[in-house]
């Protein structure tokens, strides 16, 4: 499936180091920025600007936004991205320039390549330089690089997670979804089967959310934190306000409580972006919401269908 954003004017670009297996994925605006809003789910996260996304932050907009490897220290790519937009005269205007405004999130993946690899602010301009609305790029790519799933009986037991894509249109309204899957838990279908996630010496998938209902096997789970997380981002071309944003968020989070088991655990730093036109059709929320849902859902599927191995560790795309 090609994946085409051209509806919300939102562009992909990715940046991944494949000898260090890490990388990093830019969502910027075509042609100017957003309204955003933020749900954190989980209370391991690595995050920087996250405030902009609230209602009380001064700047009412969002100029691009980060997804990155190499755990805090990917923040720093950051930069490159904040470089390329401000050579474009993008970002809230202080009278003496602009600053852009670009939220940013990370995943833990150390400990599947390089540690001392990290994605960089070249990178990043780079990304943001390649950014396109359609043929965006899935898998064990950008930020999904060296994301992987089902970690609870150990990394030699782990599956590749990866980078995913939806789109869901109904009307004149389109939302679109991208997640990077890197979960403590294992990944499911929507008929509730697990699709990759930790697995016996066998080769049997092991139910992470069994395991860690039986307690005696809850102190494993400790080694593993926190090295765990879920970002997505859901954007529409219909304008919604901050405040409608951040319930937008915090509903399409109900595509990762079911499409990841466990999630939004001590160990997992899942969080959702919304992204808003502001000058879209004006729409109807609930309806929005069940559309993020549905495409966030798919998203974070095709994260780990679309997956090849790195590192040791196997993706579903090997096959």
């Amino acid at each position: 499936m090609s994946a085409d954003f051209s509806a919300v004017g939102l562009a992909v670009g990715h940046a991944t180091d494949e000898q260090g297996i890490t990388g990093l994925t830019v969502l910027r605006g075509v042609d100017g920025p957003f309204r955003g809003g933020a749900f954190v789910l989980g209370r391991a996260t690595g995050t920087r600007e996250i405030d902009a996304l609230t209602t009380a932050h001064a700047s009412g907009r969002v100029d691009a936004v980060l997804l990155t490897g190499g755990s805090a220290y990917g923040l720093d790519a950051a930069a490159g991205v904040m470089r390329w937009m401000e050579e474009r005269r993008r970002g809230f205007d202080v009278g003496v320039g602009v600053v852009p405004i670009v939220p940013a999130a990370v995943i833990f993946d150390l400990a599947i390549g390089d540690a001392s690899a990290r994605p960089s602010a070249a990178m990043a301009y780079t990304a943001c330089d390649a950014a396109d609305t359609r043929d965006i790029a899935e898998g064990s790519v950008g930020a999904g690089t060296g994301a992987t799933v089902g970690k609870g009986a150990g990394r030699q037991n782990a599956m590749k997670g990866g980078f995913g894509c939806a789109v869901r249109t109904v009307g004149d309204f389109t939302v679109c979804a991208v997640a990077v899957v890197n979960a403590l838990g294992d990944v499911r279908s929507a008929d509730g089967k697990i699709l990759a996630g930790a697995r016996s010496a066998k080769g049997e998938f092991l139910d992470s959310a069994a395991m860690l209902s039986r307690l005696s096997n809850a102190p494993a789970f400790g080694s593993v934190a926190p090295t765990n997380t879920t970002l997505c981002v859901v954007a529409t071309n219909a304008s919604l306000d901050r405040s409608e944003l951040t319930q937008l968020a915090r509903a399409a989070s109900a595509a990762i409580l079911k499409r990841v088991t466990p999630a939004g655990t001590s160990f997992d730093g899942d969080i959702v972006i919304a992204l808003s036109q502001p000058d879209g059709p004006r729409g109807v929320l609930m309806p929005i919401e069940l559309l993020a849902t549905q495409a966030l859902e798919e998203a974070i599927e095709r994260g780990v269908r679309e997956a090849r191995g790195r590192g040791g560790v196997p993706g579903l795309a090997d096959e």
